[in-house]
């Protein structure tokens, strides 16, 4: 069994596991293990599930990094024996029994809430669900101010919607309550207001950076900068 931890990247809502490409390259230059699984963006509980699953699948200790809605997954999936560590980016940091919407309500709404546009999808035996994207139009300036524009383009038209049931799930557990956190602030996000991830952060005890003019899309416009606390906590837990 490996005793550098391997790092599991956990993307959100509105992205794919691509979104952590230059993140992905960074820790691999370094010679640290990585894997970013797709999030399947189906619900709190199924989502954590599915991504504690993995994580007990791999040999040695892990490091979990969640984005955004993915911050909310990893505070439930950390609870996994193996998990080491949880480093949140631009993320939802929530208390055992709150849920995305409790925690979002306390603050000033985001742009991102008078922009998400609802679809349907078919499930099995029962009445359609809905899911959320962002509005084409709105993606840049809320979801990836920082980024050059042809690149946000592409990731507009590659968003992954998200089940809007996931805002009202409450989390089972908080295993930040056991297990040692790192939590970056975007400090010019859009799509979680700021002030959301500095008190998620603070409560949880983390260790926290904070960047100057970083969008949402932080983990794409910063890797480097991601990837430095990404590797801060793999040596903190090796």
């Amino acid at each position: 069994m490996s005793t550098t931890p391997t790092v599991l990247l956990v993307h959100g809502a509105f992205a794919d596991a691509a979104s952590w490409s230059g993140v992905i390259e960074e820790l691999q230059k370094h010679g640290v293990p990585v894997i970013a699984p797709p999030n399947p963006l189906r619900g709190l509980a199924s989502d954590a599930a599915y991504v504690a699953s993995v994580a007990a699948q791999i040999d040695g200790p892990v490091v979990l990094v969640g984005h955004s809605y993915g911050g909310a997954l990893i505070t439930v999936a950390g609870v996994t024996e193996n998990v080491v560590g949880l480093v949140y980016v631009a993320a939802y940091i929530l208390e055992e029994g709150e849920s995305l919407g409790e925690l979002q309500g306390r603050f000033p709404l985001s742009p991102l809430v008078s922009n998400l546009k609802e679809w349907t999808y078919p499930i099995p035996g029962g009445e359609p669900g809905v899911e959320v994207t962002i509005a084409e139009d709105a993606f840049p300036s809320v979801f990836a101010a920082d980024v050059p524009a042809d690149v946000t383009k592409v990731l507009a038209a590659a968003q992954r919607p998200l089940a809007a049931s996931a805002f009202e799930e409450t989390a089972s557990a908080a295993a930040w309550k056991t297990k040692p956190s790192w939590a970056l602030v975007a400090a010019a996000d859009e799509a979680i207001n700021p002030e959301v991830e500095r008190f998620g952060a603070k409560r949880a005890g983390a260790t926290i950076v904070e960047l100057e003019g970083a969008s949402h899309a932080v983990a794409v416009s910063r890797s480097k900068e991601v990837a430095d606390l990404i590797r801060d906590a793999v040596r903190a837990t090796s």
